[in-house]
């Protein structure tokens, strides 16, 4: 699991006792969508005609310009994760890493926290599709183009987000 045991009440609404303004909460969805993106690809190469994950990043992004529901974002998010499943079971790494990214983002609408979870396996899926002995130089690519995507207002809390709970997400921010 990625979250932590802990949440971060920066991670949490206003109207539900945290801190995070809801602009800054679709900013986070918009860039949680851009990382499993950045990704996509590998899963659509693999499983061509599955759109489950390309789904739940359009609900991603729908959600935060207001278009969707969270529930309609979590119900794609729930169609992006069986998609990761299944393409675990054609041992499809990165196809599978790209799904769960897909899936992380479209959560993000209900947990901001999700956001993370999108990158770190965006990432996870650069290094599954690569080369083991590239691995941490994609890794350390990846990474460099997120934080490179990320709006002002929320990159010293994406990165501080990223510095946190590098360990819990396989260590791929560091």
């Amino acid at each position: 699991m990625i979250l932590p045991e802990i949440r971060d009440k920066r991670f949490i609404t206003l109207r539900r006792g945290g801190t995070l303004l809801d602009p800054d909460h679709h900013l986070l969805a918009i860039w949680a969508a851009d990382c499993a993106l950045r990704a996509l690809h590998y899963f659509e190469e693999a499983f061509p005609s599955d759109p489950r994950p390309r789904r739940a990043i359009e609900c991603a992004c729908a959600w935060a310009n207001g278009a969707i529901s969270v529930r309609q974002a979590l119900d794609a998010a729930g169609g992006a994760q069986s998609a990761a499943r299944e393409a675990g079971r054609a041992l499809a790494a990165a196809a599978r890493f790209a799904a769960l990214s897909a899936g992380q983002a479209a959560a993000t609408a209900h947990v901001a926290a999700h956001q993370l979870g999108a990158a770190a396996y965006a990432i996870r899926s650069v290094m599954a599709a690569c080369p083991a002995d590239k691995a941490d130089a994609f890794r350390h690519q990846e990474c460099l183009c997120q934080r490179a995507m990320l709006p002002a207002r929320i990159r010293p809390l994406v990165l501080d987000d990223q510095r946190r709970r590098n360990d819990i997400c396989w260590r791929v921010f560091s």
